[in-house]
């Protein structure tokens, strides 16, 4: 991917599911990253041990990074602009979107937005476990939410018997079809979820003076998470897996391209560089996955740099050694492989971005549309 493109994760749910612990929860895990958050809502989010409550001012900084911005969806545009300005520094930007927002607007809004410093970075559905059945009868659009999302998790599962929790992810499995869904308490998500590794010097590590989430973290080592002496600290028994793949021939661009149509459920990120060899030898594809999102981005080659493709696939339930098969049948195996041809990319640059047309992109086509033909990727 040329240059540094900060992904934006949107976060959606009705009200009570538990959105804005799980941000807070997010914030005070944040490991170094530093994140932006959109809110587009009436409430209190706590970042770095501070609380904004109600609706704050057009932006307002709160240090070490951390931004709140309350705005309207017309006013996005720009506040992704200041975002992205190489001196905010962002590592992540967060939407948190109103309990009563409509997920799909808010993702076509950003594929539509020409801001090259950006990028999709998953649509997050929070659904209150216990409130199921009540919400999709207050909210009958939950289902066409649900069906949308990239990631599904299943909050306040501790409030619901086991019997209860395994009928609510039977009904979340046939609303949202091979949809990962992650079961959570009070909001508690590996942040390695939705956000990479922060990366920082380690001369600044040393040199940098306590912040507050690390007060955070000596408090809850003290006294539990939850504020309870003696209690669990927080531990995140994530229920995904991250499988890496390296390939010193070749992919088949056809056949990484049947791959990604038919990805595995439960299959929720590829992130990596991808060497299609003599079809395109000038150029290494970095390639950038969530949910039904797809975009490969070419670049030429880092002089020197050994010709490998590195992928890293993050999910639930995905299966490592069926998953590691299936991507060594797209390796390009030799006299089999039929010579390369300009066709044979063709489904691949059909996910790379045009500057010129940003659009919505295919991943999220009309909803009135033929299910059947969704495009590649999709």
């Amino acid at each position: 991917m040329s240059g540094k493109q900060i992904p934006v994760v949107v976060l959606t749910g009705f009200l009570g599911s538990g959105k804005t612990t799980l941000l807070n929860h997010l914030l005070r895990r944040r490991a170094g990253r530093r994140i932006a958050v959109v809110v587009n809502d009436f409430g209190a989010i706590e970042i770095d041990a501070m609380t904004v409550a109600g609706q704050v001012g057009s932006t307002v900084s709160l240090g070490d990074g951390c931004l709140c911005c309350a705005v309207d969806a017309s006013e996005l545009d720009g506040y992704l602009e200041q975002l992205t300005r190489p001196a905010a520094r962002i590592d992540v930007i967060v939407i948190e979107a109103s309990g009563l927002a409509e997920p799909r607007e808010l993702v076509r809004m950003l594929l539509a937005g020409n801001h090259p410093g950006t990028v999709y970075g998953g649509l997050v559905q929070v659904v209150d476990a216990a409130e199921f059945d009540a919400t999709r009868e207050r909210h009958p659009e939950t289902d066409r939410h649900l069906a949308i999302a990239d990631l599904v998790v299943l909050n306040k599962t501790d409030r619901v018997a086991e019997p209860e929790r395994r009928r609510v992810l039977a009904a979340v499995g046939e609303l949202a079809p091979g949809t990962p869904v992650v079961c959570a308490s009070y909001g508690r998500i590996d942040p390695e979820l939705l956000f990479d590794p922060a990366v920082a010097p380690a001369e600044e590590e040393k040199v940098r003076q306590l912040t507050f989430e690390d007060l955070y973290a000596e408090d809850a080592h003290a006294h539990g998470e939850d504020g309870a002496r003696g209690g669990h600290e927080g531990h995140l028994h994530a229920a995904y897996e991250s499988v890496s793949y390296t390939a010193r021939a070749p992919m088949d661009p056809r056949r990484l391209m049947q791959f990604l149509d038919s990805r595995p459920e439960g299959l929720y990120r590829i992130k990596g560089f991808v060497d299609f060899g003599a079809y395109d030898p000038a150029n290494r594809y970095a390639v950038h996955a969530v949910g039904r999102f797809l975009r490969f981005y070419p670049a030429l080659w880092p002089r020197g740099e050994e010709r490998l493709t590195e992928l890293v696939l993050i999910g639930s339930g995905i299966g490592r050694e069926a998953l590691l098969k299936e991507l060594e049948a797209c390796e390009e195996t030799g006299p089999r492989d039929a010579p390369a041809d300009e066709r044979g990319m063709w489904g691949v640059l059909r996910y790379v971005p045009d500057p010129a047309d940003p659009g919505p992109g295919p991943e999220y086509a009309d909803p009135d549309s033929d299910p059947d033909s969704a495009p590649a990727g999709a």
